[in-house]
């Protein structure tokens, strides 16, 4: 698969759960391209439904993995991955610790995971294949009492839990102060955990993102509305060899998550 193809194919699932990010897009972009700096999955630490699994797709794609993450708070690992073509979104990809659940929770996780054919995780197509198992909203809900994370993983499977415009290379913003006002002229809902924008110049990242959207989520027994993806934006510094830092921050990604926090 082409990289081309394989964000297309991330981008156009990702703007049917999320359709405030093609009014972001144009206001902020004008009709431009906008060139994104990653995009985020999230996954399972199963066996052979982790990290690994996805990684190595990218790995045939010509990336390179960069730093590992851990958030302790919502029990996550994660990598990041990056391309040599600075135009070319990093991927980050985050799996839960599925034994930090209670019993009744990672027997949900368990049910879901077994009803998927291991067959999935062999091709690339597995990053935008959406919710491969049938789900109860009695089971979701008892998933999101205990992860959210969770719960918008089993709800909506695999995907871009969100895009992320690189302000950088971004034409007409010179701060994420900027993007951000322009979005609340807009009327958009941003994340406001730990300030509009977490990060700074000191750890050479700021990110923004804004409050997912709601998307109606059809169970295996009724229909209801709750939070899907997000957009965020990212404006990354130099570091002292005068490269632009590529990595994440974990205390400013912790904050992000709460993106997809549900409001119903």
């Amino acid at each position: 698969m082409t990289i081309d193809l394989f964000f297309e194919r991330l981008w156009q699932q990702y703007l049917a759960v999320t359709p405030s990010a093609e009014s972001i897009h144009t206001l902020l972009g004008g009709g431009a391209p906008i060139i994104n700096d990653h995009i985020a999955v999230r996954t399972f630490n199963l066996p052979n439904t982790g990290v690994e699994a996805f990684a190595k797709h990218l790995l045939a794609m010509g990336y390179v993995q960069g730093g590992t993450y851990h958030f302790a708070n919502k029990h996550l690992d994660a990598a990041h991955f990056e391309h040599s073509d600075p135009t070319v979104p990093k991927v980050f990809i985050s799996e839960l610790q599925v034994e930090s659940l209670s019993p009744q929770a990672q027997d949900i996780v368990q049910r879901l995971a077994s009803q998927v054919n291991d067959e999935l995780y062999q091709r690339p197509e597995v990053f935008f294949s959406g919710r491969p198992w049938q789900l109860s909203y009695s089971d979701y809900q008892a998933l999101l009492a205990e992860s959210e994370y969770a719960a918008w993983l089993a709800a909506y499977g695999y995907r871009a839990n969100h895009f992320t415009v690189s302000v950088n290379q971004l034409a007409g913003y010179q701060s994420l102060q900027a993007v951000n006002q322009k979005l609340l002229e807009a009327g958009f809902n941003l994340n406001t955990v730990g300030g509009e924008i977490k990060g700074s110049p000191e750890v050479l990242l700021e990110q923004s993102s804004t409050m997912a959207d709601q998307t109606e989520v059809v169970f295996s027994d009724s229909k209801h509305s709750i939070p899907s993806c997000f957009y965020e934006f990212a404006l990354r510094y130099a570091k002292a060899d005068g490269e632009l830092y590529s990595g994440f921050v974990e205390a400013s990604a912790d904050k992000i998550f709460s993106s997809t926090d549900n409001r119903s």
